[in-house]
């Protein structure tokens, strides 16, 4: 199901999340950070390589689950049976927690998932950003009548948690668009019948849509006709706008960055339309691979356009480097699936998220697969954690910044999730 459809943790101690203030305060403690003992490149440190780094609050705690099965990336939900509370703890308490119990049957809370915290909250400026956004979204077309819906899913105030770096509403309001206009994309072309979306017509649809970021260069007979045909779709209009308004502040490596990430967002649109039209639920494995690909990369991407600065393609496409933002923006969208299954089972529709699809593959109750779900989602972060702990001990100050951001975003987004009424259940 689509963003738009479905519609104050406490702070945690975490090393990289001291970096990422420290950054994004202006001090950003090349090539170690003041205060942080421990922390790769700090005073007196000698690099220490990404297999060897464990941050303290990565290490076994008594709220960690021991591995008792099969180790490695991903492997958490295969070996994991429930978490407990701590003894004499109210369940969702502790840091970095939601609050909530852990479900048993069909779960309506989220349970506790390790995760920074957010490093600012502005709802002044969340509020500007997102009227801006609200005005945008009716000049481009989108959304006709469901406006109020988009007002209230309050996309201004995922930009300015996610993005702290930045109190430049302009600048917020250009990764916004861009977000909207691609879940716009998500609505219209798979999930809503009233728009036209249908599984026959989806490849033809998003061909079109990636042409609205990437001009096509016909011969000029048909110039006019595919200018008329990106004119008559308001989410063609949406897309083609948020470029436009991106350019301001991205340069040319930065945009087609950002066309990139796009074009594999709508290949797992893709994917997960052939699901739908063979009827058929992914093995756990296809649905991790799957969420890599249809994920909040796109926005976690403009980290360093939002901020004001450029990281350079050869850093950003660094293997070492892009495993570890694409285990962050998979773990961003694992949230994403927690904290929509609740109003994603009032629907009565089949929706594909971790916690079906494990419950599926597993046969275990819902509210156990929800558990074995934020295991997964745990040790992305860990992993992420650490890897871009070690990264940053070694790159460059922008890729120290980047990363930085990447964590400040995991975050913020975990906050607006938190608090966005898109993901209350009807009624509540």
């Amino acid at each position: 199901m689509s963003l738009l459809s479905r519609m104050s943790a406490p702070a945690a101690g975490h090393e990289v999340a001291r970096l990422a203030a420290a950054v994004l305060a202006g001090r950003p403690g090349v090539p170690g950070v003041p205060g942080v003992p421990g922390f790769p490149g700090a005073p007196g440190t000698a690099p220490v390589p990404a297999a060897a780094y464990v941050p303290p609050s990565a290490r076994l705690s008594s709220r960690s689950v021991l591995p008792t099965g099969p180790t490695g990336l991903g492997t958490s939900a295969l070996r994991i049976t429930a978490r407990r509370a701590e003894p004499d703890a109210v369940p969702g308490s502790g840091p970095g927690s939601v609050p909530g119990s852990v479900p048993e049957g069909a779960p309506d809370s989220v349970p506790d998932l390790y995760c920074p915290p957010h490093l600012r909250d502005d709802p002044a400026l969340a509020h500007e950003v997102n009227d801006r956004l609200v005005d945008w979204a009716a000049e481009t077309g989108i959304y006709p009548g469901r406006l109020d819906r988009v007002r209230a899913t309050d996309f201004g105030r995922l930009m300015m948690l996610a993005h702290p770096g930045t109190d430049d509403p302009e600048r917020l309001l250009a990764a916004a668009r861009c977000a909207l206009a691609e879940w716009a994309t998500d609505d219209y072309y798979c999930d809503d019948e009233t728009t036209g979306a249908g599984p026959a017509l989806l490849g033809a649809h998003l061909g079109l849509a990636y042409t609205a970021t990437d001009p096509s260069h016909p011969p000029a007979r048909h110039a006019p006709e595919v200018a008329q045909g990106l004119r008559a779709d308001p989410v063609r209009v949406a897309l083609r706008s948020s470029f436009e308004h991106l350019a301001r502040y991205a340069d040319p490596t930065q945009t087609a960055r950002l066309r990139h990430e796009i074009a594999v967002l709508f290949v797992g649109y893709g994917q997960e339309g052939s699901w739908r039209t063979s009827g058929r639920m992914p093995a756990v494995w296809e649905y991790l691979a799957h969420r890599q690909i249809n994920s909040f990369m796109p926005c976690i991407a403009l980290v360093d356009v939002v901020d004001g600065y450029r990281l350079g393609p050869a850093e950003y496409d660094d293997p070492r480097v892009r495993r570890a933002v694409t285990m962050a923006a998979t773990a961003s969208t694992l949230v994403n699936d927690l904290y929509s299954l609740a109003k994603e089972q009032d629907s009565g529709g089949v929706e594909f998220s971790l916690p079906t699809v494990i419950a599926a593959e597993e046969g275990c109750s819902l509210g156990e697969a929800v558990e074995r779900s934020a295991a997964v989602h745990d040790e992305l972060v860990h992993t992420f954690e650490r890897e871009a702990a070690a990264l940053a001990a070694t790159g460059s100050p922008e890729l120290r910044r980047f990363l930085a951001g990447v964590w400040a975003w995991l975050g913020g987004n975990r906050e607006w999730h938190r608090g966005s009424a898109r993901y209350a259940a009807p009624g509540s």
